[in-house]
């Protein structure tokens, strides 16, 4: 039996090719349109111009083309910074949410108007009643919570078999998926006041104190610390193609977690399809993060009747 060396696969998988003297095909694209410009000039100006004036000011320039293609600020290359940059200064900054173009402001007004408005353009267009997130030509999204597995507590054995059955799991998709780890407030008013309630029911004064101490210790953590918890959510994207349109885009979605769902039950993960209401609660805990916990029944789906409740 031939014995196979082992090939290290390199972690940061959307790395950029290297293409000649470790410079890839952006990089070498920038230097030779600087290196053909300087030359270009040269050839226009050059006899006429004296040599130390025109050093002067290719200098500069070749020096931009470097940084431009060797350049990096906050991981990103110099030239899609600035590029990001410049678009984000010709981008308007007053948005205000609406499908239309935004009417421009009344001839008869005296007061100098500011910048006039543009309209909110969200990935999101809705939320369906099964929970799919609406993209639009985009297609639909559907967003499951996964709960979590002690790793580093496992045998290596385990260890193996968890990554084995998690890279099964990435060689059977067949379409987008997202893995998004987000941290989001915990809001213990609830566990405190059902502790409270239920402590005089229990059948013993000792387990009676105990609870009320622990619902006081609780009260107390919320009192002096922001309390966090670790959200583990699976998105899943399916375009919108053929005739059936959307139902068939939610079909493919549906079918897909559900794939997903029996392959990490293995590694004792298990995946839950975020309903309506639980989706509406995390696209709003995602545009205003730092706003205490919504819970989901304070959403009301649409074309939903909504009625008085006890506490009006």
């Amino acid at each position: 039996m031939s014995w196979v060396q082992p090939v290290r696969i390199p972690a940061d998988v959307d790395q950029e090719d290297k293409i000649v003297s470790g410079f890839t095909l952006r990089q070498l694209i920038i230097l030779a349109v600087t290196g053909a410009g300087l030359y270009a000039a040269y050839l226009a100006v050059g006899d006429r111009v004296p040599l130390a004036a025109s050093g002067a000011v290719a200098f500069p320039v070749a020096v931009a083309g470097i940084l431009l293609a060797i350049g990096k600020r906050d991981g990103v290359s110099l030239d899609r910074y600035l590029l990001a940059a410049l678009n984000h200064q010709r981008s308007p900054k007053h948005l205000v949410s609406g499908h239309n173009d935004i009417p421009a402001t009344p001839t008869w007004m005296i007061a100098k108007p500011g910048p006039n408005p543009a309209p909110l353009r969200l990935p999101a267009h809705g939320v369906g009643r099964d929970g799919l997130i609406e993209l639009g030509n985009d297609g639909v999204a559907a967003v499951a919570e996964v709960s979590t597995v002690s790793f580093a507590l496992r045998t290596p054995d385990e260890q193996d078999a968890l990554v084995a059955v998690f890279g099964r799991w990435l060689n059977s998709l067949s379409g987008p998926a997202q893995i998004l780890v987000r941290a989001e407030r915990v809001d213990l008013s609830e566990t405190i006041a059902n502790l409270q309630d239920g402590a005089s029911q229990l059948p013993h004064p000792a387990l009676t104190a105990a609870a009320h101490e622990h619902a006081a210790f609780l009260a107390g953590i919320s009192a002096r610390h922001d309390l966090l918890r670790r959200q583990v959510l699976l998105v899943i994207r399916e375009p919108v193609t053929g005739t059936h349109g959307r139902e068939a885009a939610a079909a493919r979605a549906l079918r897909r977690l559900d794939e997903a769902a029996r392959l990490l039950n293995a590694c004792g993960l298990t995946v839950r399809l975020l309903d309506a209401s639980a989706a509406h609660a995390l696209l709003t805990a995602c545009f205003d993060p730092t706003a205490p916990p919504l819970a989901s029944t304070d959403f009301a789906m649409p074309g939903e009747v909504i009625t008085r409740g006890e506490n009006w």
